[in-house]
């Protein structure tokens, strides 16, 4: 019989000494740069009701859930997903508090990925919610200014891809599909599998609409995108829907982001709840997108309370993964002294390094019962320095 004793689930690993510093460096950095613009922190439970990722935009594939049953015999699962328990918490906790509400969190997320071998499926996130403000377009900019800001962490190298979910959502409603086979539509475009992306829309229909759905993977690059979309196929809603995405490309190419600025009309989350502007961010070197967001304006309304809302989630296992790999990870810090207590004078001894941390020193208390064990330690560990405490304190170079 196979044991799992020694093992870590499928997954998931184990983080040692410099990927857990440079993991947290990562953190550091995204939460600074948003309580820099006057977000604050919230924490969910890790646990949530699984009534809580039921509803009209928050479905989530039942084999991509971890579900178990708490002491009541309720079903409960691992958080898949950070921004719908900040929606619930808004809803609930925070409803009597003034709009707009900008918060901030920085904590995993556990899902299933059973079809993609590699990925991680417990991943820490750092991301912020802007919730409610009279003017969604500012909040919007915000955000993306922002998304533009935690890319630009890690150097020049980056680019944000923007979009906007109600283009492929007008399209596909034209298409009276049930919602399996969107879904599918979604997944393909998603991956930009253009053989099995024709193969399905030519069992649909043979019109404008799948023409265009066909062609969207593609629908990528610069301004010239909006035209390109224009003339595969347009109504009202669609013009409007694109007009809308050129003012923000613009705005933001204002500001001094154009290059980093691409248009994508292919990004198709797969998440429900997205409602307009939708967006991505990657880093040179790195295959996967390390930031994803956009704007959600209906999913607090299925938890009793109908506001606005826009944010974005970075993967900071993404990005310190790949900067482990680089070797440009922190190391540990070295200590700058031992401290060793002859015998008798152990308690004494930990005091004494109690005071030199207190000064400021990284110390480390001798285990070993001689003085000279605990040279050798310090020569492995590269410590240069043993402070002995006796009758009298004193100290040797090593």
């Amino acid at each position: 019989m196979r044991r799992y004793d020694l093992i870590t689930p499928e997954g998931t690993r184990d983080l040692l000494f410099e990927e857990c510093l440079e993991r947290r460096s990562v953190e550091n950095k995204l939460t600074q740069l948003f309580r820099s613009f006057g977000y604050s922190e919230v924490v969910t439970p890790g646990m949530e009701f699984y009534d809580v990722f039921l509803g009209t935009s928050r479905t989530f594939r039942q084999e991509s859930l971890y579900k178990l049953t708490d002491a009541k015999n309720r079903l409960v699962t691992l958080r898949p997903d950070n921004t719908i328990p900040i929606a619930r918490l808004v809803s609930t906790r925070l409803k009597e508090e003034p709009l707009p509400l900008r918060l901030y969190y920085d904590q995993s997320v556990f899902e299933s990925n059973a079809l993609l071998k590699g990925r991680s499926n417990e991943i820490v996130q750092a991301g912020i919610e802007l919730i409610g403000g009279e003017n969604t377009k500012r909040a919007d900019y915000e955000a993306l200014s922002i998304a533009v800001e935690a890319l630009a962490c890690w150097g020049k190298d980056f680019r944000l891809e923007i979009g906007h979910i109600g283009y492929f959502k007008e399209l596909v409603r034209k298409l009276s599909v049930d919602s399996r086979t969107e879904e599918e539509i979604r997944l393909l475009i998603n991956a930009k599998n253009y053989p099995a992306l024709n193969d399905l829309l030519d069992g649909i229909a043979d019109n404008e609409v799948t023409a265009t759905l066909k062609k969207l993977p593609g629908l990528f690059g610069g301004e010239d995108v909006f035209e390109k979309a224009a003339a595969l196929y347009t109504d009202e809603n669609i013009t409007a829907i694109l007009n809308n995405l050129k003012v923000v490309y613009t705005r933001l190419s204002a500001l001094g982001y154009k290059d980093k600025i691409i248009v994508d009309l292919g990004i198709v989350q797969h998440t429900d709840y997205y409602t307009g502007v939708v967006f991505k961010g990657y880093l040179t070197g790195i295959g996967e997108s390390v930031l994803k967001g956009g704007r959600y304006d209906r999913l607090l309304g299925e938890f009793g309370r109908e506001c606005p809302a826009v944010g974005f989630g970075v993967n900071c296992d993404a990005i310190a993964t790949f900067i482990y790999k680089l070797g440009e990870a922190p190391s540990p810090k070295t200590p700058d002294c031992m401290v060793y207590g002859e015998k008798g004078h152990v308690v004494e001894a930990l005091a004494y390094a109690q005071t030199l941390v207190k000064e400021g020193m990284t110390v480390e208390n001798s285990l070993f019962s001689g003085i000279d064990d605990t040279k050798k330690y310090a020569v492995a560990k590269g410590i240069h320095k043993i402070f002995i405490v006796g009758e009298k304190i004193t100290h040797i170079e090593v």
